[in-house]
């Protein structure tokens, strides 16, 4: 999963990490645009200085202090940050080029393992071939990694985001495919994003992607709309011969560190449908045979704070937890106004709790699949691990905290995550 910028507790910041979160909050707070932007040059100077001393110690610190004390100085340090790490201005004589770092993602969800790894020669060929034809503008070059990645074996702090561009500026200078190495083994989940990375280059001031090149603002949604489904008609037979027995689903691709976090956003639901797939299969009854509780979870037992839902699924003959899942809240996603569920309507913080439109989104999809779910009480639940294998716990429907088990007789062809 794609943290904006990994957070620790606060006990104690540096100075650095001071002055990156007092020049983000002069950038927000500016009663103009120009102090706005002469803030906004000097926390770039910066984080510049430390992102290439890799200081991202530093960076967590800051993020982690405006994370919990001011969302707006938060996002302008995260974007000066962020934009900093994927791209860049390449000098070459008199000509001046820009570079970006892009993400092109895919989910995948099946009842198997889903593979991923470097391409055989001739897919990776017709991957390079299309994506640069749909989804670049004229001009452009193009660096395109020749392997399939896990989140796992992505870059995952903004630090290492930094090298891996500069590693893929160099790949387009010297023609050679860029291959990011990582040691961190791939954890096998039932749904997950895979993603090929890029490194793009256009010059100073041209388009950079196909849907930039008509610079009439007014369709350029359905301009990339139509990218996209080009883009999804000539990749999806060759993904599926890379990721066969896998339902596949694409999404536009984009700089790298939204692209990314939008992707977390995405495979949600569709880690929701695979367990339902799974647990049919596995537990030889219908989905409207199966029933689930949410669990709103979080660091704060004030119970305002969600960080996460938690759903179990049980069989409604006994009522054991068989199976959870945990749908993570990312930045400030919340309600805005909606209505809660009947039992929730009551609660004071029903309109602004974080995470809320998340829940609505939650018991709407297990409708769709036919399962029967419990609206929970409105209390939150303190985020609980087993202490033996570190399991999430989750909730059942007595309100208690339980390790999910599937039954001894269940059919057990894929470790669930």
């Amino acid at each position: 999963m794609m943290p904006d910028i990994v957070r620790q507790n606060p006990t104690k910041i540096s100075a650095d990490s001071r002055r990156l979160a007092a020049l983000a909050m002069e950038m927000f707070y500016a009663s103009s645009f120009t102090e706005s932007e002469f803030a906004r040059l000097r926390l770039q100077e910066l984080a510049a200085s430390l992102i290439e001393r890799d200081r991202q110690t530093v960076l967590s610190q800051a993020g982690e202090y405006l994370f919990n004390t001011d969302m707006e100085a938060y996002n302008c340090l995260l974007e000066v940050i962020e934009s900093y790490c994927e791209s860049a201005t390449i000098v070459e004589g008199n000509r001046r080029f820009q570079f970006l770092l892009v993400a092109v993602p895919l989910l995948a969800w099946t009842r198997y393992a889903i593979p991923s790894g470097e391409l055989d020669v001739p897919v990776y060929q017709a991957l390079y071939e299309n994506f640069h034809r749909i989804m670049l503008a004229d001009g452009v070059q193009l660096s395109l990694s020749p392997v399939l990645y896990a989140v796992d074996r992505m870059p995952m702090e903004p630090v290492d985001v930094y090298k891996a561009s500069r590693q893929f500026i160099e790949s387009i200078k010297t023609g050679k495919p860029c291959i990011l190495s990582s040691k961190q083994e791939t954890v096998p989940f039932m749904a997950d994003g895979r993603y090929l990375l890029a490194g793009i280059m256009a010059e100073e001031g041209q388009p950079v992607f196909s849907w930039q090149e008509d610079l009439d603002p007014i369709g350029l949604e359905a301009r990339k709309d139509k990218a996209l489904l080009l883009w999804k008609q000539a990749a999806l037979p060759l993904f599926t011969q890379v990721l066969p027995g896998c339902h596949l689903d694409f999404l536009l691709p984009g700089g790298f560190f939204n692209t990314c976090r939008k992707t977390d956003q995405e495979i949600r639901p569709a880690t929701v449908r695979a367990a339902v797939q799974y647990l049919e299969s596995a537990l030889g009854i219908p989905a409207q045979a199966l029933g689930a509780v949410i669990g709103g979870f979080g660091k704060d037992s004030s119970g305002i704070q969600v960080e996460e839902y938690r759903i179990s699924f049980y069989n409604p003959k006994d009522g054991k937890i068989v199976y959870g899942i945990v749908w993570p809240i990312y930045g400030v996603e919340e309600i805005d106004g909606l209505s809660m569920p009947v039992l929730l309507e009551k609660h004071p913080a029903s309109t602004k709790v974080k995470g809320g439109a998340q829940l609505l989104a939650i018991f709407s999809l297990l409708r769709q699949l036919g399962v029967r779910f419990e609206k929970t009480p409105v209390e939150r639940f303190i985020m609980e691990y087993c202490e033996d294998c570190g399991a999430p716990l989750f909730v059942d429907t007595h309100g208690e905290l339980v390790h999910a088990e599937m039954p001894e007789d269940a059919k057990k062809d894929i470790r669930l995550h």
